[in-house]
């Protein structure tokens, strides 16, 4: 610093002693907060997060203690009642190079301090909607493949029909495509896909069910509306697999046309795409450069940073978000648990966009 940068300092710093204390409002303050506990919350929607965190007078409950589950949202084996549903889907039989997500909805389960409350939309998704973990999707096989992608499809087309909106942590990404099988029997949806690779691949190696190829096979039963999702992240050795992104009329944004364009004008965009119907947010974690999430199957140097999609999720808010997808999420290659750790967050920030759909009041709007 200068000393004329020194001399302002220090004028700067004269003058705010020189202000009296304003001794009416100190003693407003001491009369509000002197005795308050630390659940003496007096603002409504900052008081709804305190009944949830809150067991008695100044208690927290204990963020490590207890049952795991998804977003520490309560347990239930039953869909009654419930608006949202969290749900596990652990399996990985569709990975082309590294395998391990299968253990994604365990690590995001033991992941804590996240939400409740989200601090820029102002809303508090667990107090306002009936939200609750329903376990994992449960499988016939552990080793096939084509039976497993059936089990997704009926375990989702329940939920769908009981009325819940799903919202889960896989698994690979080759779970995304059954998940739309069921949300888009009835319409064909949009899709905001966050990720390093298009995964409109055909079929190799025996199977067209695999990572790669999830959005090429729902497009193709009339699930996904290709003119309506858009692709955001996309870049790496992969490219040539990728020409039914394009044939299809999928609006692709690679990680340097994000770079050049800038987080607002993709927000701009991706609400363009999506325009009014019905929409589905499926993120994979290795849209993410590896600094940030290293424990995935496929990573790719040169990605988004968390900030980055977060923001993005952030600007979509009043879309008609109808379910979503946390995918590839594999703990073992994950020293830090920085990987899970931002699959919960994101998960959190695709509950808020659920929760802020203008054509949805879950139950009646009824609190749990």
């Amino acid at each position: 610093m200068t000393i004329a940068g020194i001399l302002v300092w220090t004028a700067a710093a004269d003058t705010q002693k020189e202000q009296p204390v304003d001794l009416d409002k100190l003693e407003r303050l001491r009369a509000k907060y002197a005795d308050a506990k630390g659940d003496d919350v007096f603002d409504p929607e900052f008081r709804k997060v305190a009944d949830l965190l809150f067991t008695g007078p100044g208690n927290r409950s204990l963020p490590y203690g207890g049952i795991s589950t998804l977003l520490d949202a309560k347990f239930s084996e039953s869909t009654e009642g419930v608006d949202i549903g969290l749900v596990g889907v652990p399996m990985d039989l569709g990975v082309t190079n590294r395998n391990g997500a299968r253990f994604g909805p365990r690590a995001v389960r033991t992941m804590e301090r996240v939400g409740p409350y989200h601090h820029v939309h102002k809303v508090v998704p667990s107090a306002d909607f009936r939200v609750a973990d329903l376990g994992d999707v449960p499988f016939r096989s552990r080793f096939d493949l084509t039976s497993s992608v059936e089990d997704i499809e009926s375990h989702y087309k329940k939920l769908h029909a009981a009325g819940v909106r799903p919202l889960s942590v896989g698994g690979d990404h080759s779970i995304t495509y059954p998940i739309l099988k069921a949300l888009g029997a009835d319409k064909p949806v949009g899709c905001i896909h966050i990720d390093a690779h298009c995964d409109t691949g055909g079929e190799y190696d025996g199977s067209k069910f695999h990572h790669g190829g999830p959005f090429r096979t729902a497009v193709l039963d009339g699930v996904l509306d290709p003119a309506r999702t858009i692709q955001i992240g996309i870049r790496g050795n992969s490219e040539f697999l990728w020409e039914f992104s394009y044939d299809a009329g999928m609006t692709v944004v690679h990680i340097e046309d994000f770079q050049r364009m800038g987080v607002d004008e993709v927000i701009a965009k991706a609400r363009e795409v999506i325009g009014d119907g019905p929409a589905y947010v499926s993120f994979d974690v290795d849209g993410l450069d590896p600094s940030f999430a290293p424990g995935t199957g496929t990573p790719e140097v040169g990605g988004l940073t968390p900030r980055e999609v977060q923001a993005l999720l952030q600007g979509l808010a009043g879309l008609d978000v109808i379910g979503g997808d946390v995918v590839e999420i594999a703990p073992q290659y994950d020293a830090t648990t920085n990987t899970a750790h931002v699959g919960a967050q994101v998960l959190f920030e695709i509950l808020a966009l659920m929760t802020l759909n203008p054509n949805w009041q879950g139950r009646a709007g009824v609190p749990q």
